[in-house]
C-alpha cells in the first residue's frame, strides 16, 4: 500500500558545496540519498514530495563537514500480510515462480501454485500451464496475488504467498 508521511534524514555536506547554492545542494542530495531506498520501518521511498524544514547545520569536529537535520515528506510503498497486489512474473522454474512487486521481489512456492497447473520446462520459455494449455504463467506476464507474510532485512523488503483463488493471470 501506498502512504504520504513525513519522515526525516540527516545531510552530511564537505565544505566545498558551501556558497550561495547550499539550501539547493542540500535539496538535491536530500533526492539523491533517499528516493528509491528502503527503510524497514516504512518501506520504499518512492518519491519526496516536500521538504517541510531544513534545520542548523552543525559543524562535525576535527572533519569540517555539517549534518543537515532535514524533515520531509514522501510517498512510500509498504505491503502488508493480507494485501492483494499485481505483479511481474521475472523467473519461472521448478521451483516455483520469482515475481516483482515494484521494488519488492516476491517468491511463490511450486506448492503455493493452483494444484492445476504443472511446470513445463520443455517450452520456450519454461512455464506453469494447465493441461489444456487454457491458463499459461511464464515470464514477463503480470498476475495478481495476496501476500501472506514478508520479511524485512536492512534494505529490502521480501514477500511469499501461498495458495489461494488470489493467484491469477491478467
Amino acid at each position: 500500500m501506498f502512504y504520504h508521511i513525513s519522515l526525516e534524514h540527516e545531510i552530511l555536506l564537505h565544505p566545498r558545496y558551501f556558497g550561495p547554492n547550499l539550501l539547493n545542494t542540500v535539496k538535491q542530495k536530500l533526492f539523491t540519498e533517499v528516493e528509491g531506498t528502503c527503510t524497514g520501518k516504512y518501506g520504499f521511498v518512492i518519491a519526496v514530495t516536500t521538504i517541510d524544514n531544513i534545520g542548523a547545520g552543525v559543524i562535525q569536529p576535527g572533519r569540517g563537514f555539517v549534518l543537515y537535520p532535514v524533515k520531509y515528506k514522501a510517498i512510500v510503498f509498504r505491503p502488508f500480510k493480507g494485501e492483494v497486489v499485481d505483479a511481474v512474473v521475472t523467473q519461472v522454474n521448478k521451483v516455483g515462480l520469482f515475481t516483482e512487486i515494484g521494488p519488492m521481489s516476491c517468491f511463490i512456492s511450486r506448492h503455493s501454485i493452483p494444484s492445476e497447473m504443472e511446470f513445463d520446462p520443455n517450452s520456450n520459455p519454461p512455464c506453469y500451464k494447465t493441461v489444456d494449455e487454457d491458463i499459461v504463467i511464464q515470464q514477463d506476464d503480470e498476475i495478481r496475488l495476496k501476500i501472506v507474510g514478508t520479511r524485512v532485512d536492512k534494505n529490502d523488503i521480501l514477500c511469499k504467498k501461498i495458495a489461494d483463488d488470489f493467484i491469477a493471470r491478467f
